[in-house]
């Protein structure tokens, strides 16, 4: 009886394992290092094409306000913090920097992402500076963590963006 359980579990490990790998749109095990931004979906979240099709990407460490949630109303500053992101990224090569977990549960991608250059410009800075963003931290994905908050904190104390219009 317990052989049977235990091959049956490792099966279905194995194949959640190859469904996650799947979620990679070229088959691979590493997500690509750059592509195209086709589409912004909103302040957080873009499209980019790295040659083998779409494929969505969430920008790591930030929360802008939501403007498509189909669940919640649009936020305050979302329609700014969505048309920011569209003029700094539609159409422009991006690199893709990825933490401890590169994909989420929605199969999108999880990464810093940088203007290709030059300059090259930290995408998920530059929107959380400008206001347009507040910082989310969520482990394992650290690694801008305090880079993030002391750019929020700043832009916070300076009454910008998204700080001075939703009080």
């Amino acid at each position: 009886m317990r052989r049977p359980l235990l091959t049956a579990l490792l099966v279905a490990g194995s194949l959640a394992v190859l469904a996650g790998w799947q979620l990679l749109s070229d088959g691979s095990s590493q997500p690509p290092a750059g592509g195209r931004v086709v589409r912004v979906i909103d302040g957080d979240t873009i499209v980019v094409d790295a040659g083998h099709g779409p494929q969505t990407v969430r920008l790591l460490g930030i929360d802008t306000p939501e403007t498509v949630h189909p669940e919640k109303p649009v936020q305050c500053y979302g329609p700014e913090a969505s048309a920011f992101a569209k003029r700094l990224l539609t159409g422009r090569a991006v690199e893709l920097r990825y933490d401890r977990e590169r994909v989420d549960v929605y199969g999108r991608w999880l990464a810093y992402v940088y203007l290709a250059g030059p300059p090259r410009v930290f995408v998920n800075a530059r929107i959380v500076e400008q206001g347009f963003a507040r910082t989310l931290s969520i482990a394992p994905n650290l690694a801008h963590r305090d880079q993030l908050a002391a750019l929020e904190r700043r832009a916070a104390l300076a009454g910008t963006g998204l700080w001075q219009a939703c009080t």
